[in-house]
């Protein structure tokens, strides 16, 4: 296989597997009586874009876009795949042949900085969730999101290797 390639497939492959992690975490805090994003926000932030528009006071008030739930969980799945991409790139290629738990850990966790900084304060949330009713709660609850996304790309690409020997 062209190395160009097979570094794409093991990225999207990881990214994807990671997001899904973090989905059965999601789903499983749903259960369990935890709010959780929806993902429809996401789409209705995104679909914004085209009009000029990238912060909201409350996202949730703002008017929604055809197809955003769709285009949440397509945003939710290519930051992923994104992030599997930061990942490969920090830690190397070999990485994925070969994962070990702290990088992907480490670079989940940092990944709470995209929400904290970008999103939240752009859907209206402020900075780390400063203007919501529990702010701290949100916080710790994003970082428990991320990290699990963290442990998603280890064992996404942990799976990879396994299949790949």
């Amino acid at each position: 296989m062209n190395p160009s390639l097979e570094a794409a497939a093991r990225i999207v492959f990881i990214g994807l597997g990671a997001t899904a992690v973090m989905d059965l975490w999601l789903l499983l805090l749903g259960r369990l009586g935890v709010p959780t994003l929806n993902f429809a926000l996401i789409g209705r932030w995104v679909g914004h874009w085209p009009r000029g528009v990238f912060r909201h006071a409350a996202i949730g008030k703002s008017a929604p876009v055809p197809g955003e739930v769709a285009l949440g969980w397509l945003t939710h799945y290519a930051t992923g795949v994104a992030f599997a991409a930061v990942l490969a790139g920090v830690a190397g290629l070999a990485w994925t042949r070969s994962p070990t738990l702290l990088p992907a850990l480490g670079v989940g966790i940092a990944t709470v900085a995209l929400p904290w900084l970008l999103m939240q304060p752009a859907m209206g949330a402020g900075i780390a969730s400063s203007k919501t009713p529990a702010p701290a709660m949100n916080r710790l609850r994003t970082l428990a999101n991320h990290a699990v996304f963290g442990l998603g790309l280890y064992l996404s690409a942990l799976l990879l290797a396994w299949i790949s020997r």
